[in-house]
């Protein structure tokens, strides 16, 4: 007689991801994951089918990101191979993604299963845990500990890996109810309250320095405290700026936040940095982006302090003056109960001063980009990408989501933002890489805020590299009826790297990256959704908004001459100074 208290191994998995609140699963569907998927219809979790592996970790990465809420990506054995580039983005993000990986029979691991893949060995530097279920009993135990160290301190993506022998064999759906501390509840994540005498070194710093800043990181984000950071900046006066990752922290309804912290793209918060006096970075890592902490990016003379919630991430700031591990609310609210009561230093013009320093930096860059684009050197009638992102912009509004690919585009539309922003443009969200700046990202990245966010208007900037790397995602949004409008900064080439190359090639020449004129309007058109070519700068906005009115998946193909972005050019001259074998 049936058990009905049996499951299989692939339903068990989905019923302990429903006990954990998985509302999203992204997939490319495989035999060897069958009962997993079983499991989620049952469960009625939708299931996301995607044309490739990579596109399927992406997308489970995006939804991730935005709705700060773990979600599943499941692939089979050679399909994980194709999700790695997704796992070390979302690694380099941050992003909670539990990735599932059905993999060879576990009764013959090491002896050339079908498929077999050492996937838990391969992911372990891309992920806080890598583990192989070898006990079908335990699934809820694995499900449970992937949960808690996903979400907890400073998160980031988790590997399971399920044989197939495990996957289609049958166990006990209660087989772990009896355990002790095991519990199937959705717990909150756990947080690092701060040593009292340290935090109050630390505010005593703050409390005298005359001209801090802030710079905030993703810490702020996965904590959910922005809204205590935009109380900071709006009632202590503390100038804030954004280290850019993959979302802006506030926007331009905060008087404080000023933009990001990128010194080659973004020089006001380059003016910041050498005039302050205290520095102090809450939920991120001195990094390469923050030259690992050291001058002269961060002047010796100032006090410089990193607080974050994750004792992993304070490892990688011992550059610091002054460390402090806690969660990032918790600091806030110690900072503002502290302003309340006791009196601060900060000079009163100190937040005015660096505003001016913004719409000078605007202003000299508007002039600059005219300049540029009207000399006899600026011929042929092509677009500059940073005169596309800017024009896209302009047609959009305060309730409107931005999304950028990686690439030479990534680093043009970083400094569109921060020239619009200052002119008041606040956007509801923005999104693109981060750290890695990967190509191909965007297309998944757009769909997922366009599920989220179904009233939104999702418009995304992508290169034609980054376009060809992953556009192949926009075949869901035509399956998902998700209206995403796609503008193509079309240079015909992988222009980040040609400038890097003919700055560097002794002939000035460039090599193996050039593409064909590849019509990407007309592909959208034949798969049914809207598409314009514009070779003209006046025509750009008018083809954006007739992209969005048309209700379809969009695409807006722009002819652009490509032009080396602040950071590329710097990044090239270091290179070429210095010996980096």
């Amino acid at each position: 007689m049936k058990d009905d208290n049996m499951l299989r191994g692939g339903q068990l998995l989905a019923k302990s991801f429903k006990e954990k609140g998985i509302e999203h699963v992204f997939t490319l569907a495989g035999g060897f994951c069958n009962p997993a998927l079983e499991g989620f219809m049952n469960h009625q979790i939708p299931v996301i089918n995607c044309p490739h592996e990579q596109i399927a970790g992406h997308l489970a990465d995006g939804h991730t990101r935005l709705s700060r809420q773990p979600s599943v990506c499941l692939v089979g054995p050679e399909g994980f191979a194709n999700a790695i580039p997704a796992m070390m983005e979302a690694w380099g993000e941050r992003s909670p993604v539990i990735f599932v990986t059905g993999s060879s029979t576990l009764k013959k691991q090491g002896a050339g299963g079908f498929k077999e893949i050492d996937d838990v060995a391969i992911a372990k530097p891309l992920t806080k845990y890598s583990a192989s279920i070898t006990d079908g009993n335990r699934i809820p135990e694995f499900v449970d500990r992937a949960w808690r160290i996903a979400t907890s301190g400073y998160p980031g993506p988790v590997h399971l890996s399920m044989p197939v022998d495990i996957m289609f064999s049958s166990f006990s759906e209660n087989s772990s109810d009896m355990e002790r501390p095991f519990t199937k509840k959705i717990l909150k994540p756990f947080k690092a309250w701060p040593e009292p005498s340290a935090l109050n070194e630390i505010i005593g710093l703050i409390k005298s320095s005359k001209k801090p800043i802030i710079i905030g990181g993703h810490g702020i984000w996965w904590s959910k405290t922005e809204n205590l950071l935009k109380r900071v900046g709006n009632e202590i006066q503390i100038p804030i700026f954004n280290v850019p990752y993959h979302q802006k922290l506030l926007n331009e309804k905060c008087k404080a936040f000023l933009g990001l912290a990128d010194v080659h793209q973004y020089h006001p918060s380059k003016f910041a940095f050498n005039e302050s006096d205290c520095i102090v970075m809450v939920g991120g890592r001195l990094d390469n982006q923050m030259n690992f902490g050291n001058p002269p990016l961060f002047p010796a003379s100032s006090n410089l302090i990193c607080i974050n919630g994750s004792h992993e991430e304070i490892e990688f700031n011992r550059a610091a003056d002054h460390l402090l591990l806690s969660d990032p609310g918790a600091f806030f609210e110690a900072l503002l109960e502290s302003y309340n009561k006791d009196k601060f230093s900060i000079e009163k013009d100190w937040l005015d001063t660096n505003i001016a320093e913004r719409k000078k930096w605007v202003s000299s860059s508007l002039n600059n980009l005219v300049e540029t684009t009207n000399s006899p050197a600026w011929s042929g009638g092509k677009i500059h990408p940073l005169e596309l992102s800017l024009s896209v912009q302009k047609c959009m509004t305060d309730q409107d989501i931005l999304v950028f690919d990686g690439g030479n585009t990534h680093f043009w539309s970083e400094i569109a933002v921060n020239i619009t922003a200052s002119n008041g443009l606040a956007l509801s969200q923005i999104m693109h890489p981060g750290s890695y700046s990967m190509l191909g990202v965007g297309v998944s990245f757009a769909l997922s805020a366009k599920r989220l966010n179904k009233s939104k208007t999702v418009v995304l900037i992508s290169g034609d590299g980054a376009f060809l790397s992953g556009g192949l995602s926009i075949e869901t949004a035509f399956q998902e009826n998700l209206p995403i409008v796609i503008i193509i900064d079309n240079n015909g080439g992988l222009d980040c790297i040609s400038q890097q190359q003919e700055r560097l090639f002794k002939d000035g020449s460039h090599f193996a990256t050039d593409f064909r004129d590849i019509p990407f309007h007309g592909m959208f058109q034949g798969m049914g959704g809207y598409g314009e070519l514009v070779t003209h700068k006046d025509e750009i906005e008018g083809a954006v908004r007739r992209a969005i009115e048309s209700g379809k998946p969009a695409c807006v193909n722009v002819k652009t001459k490509g032009v080396i972005s602040p950071i590329v050019a710097a990044t090239s001259d270091k290179r070429d100074k210095a010996s980096i074998e």
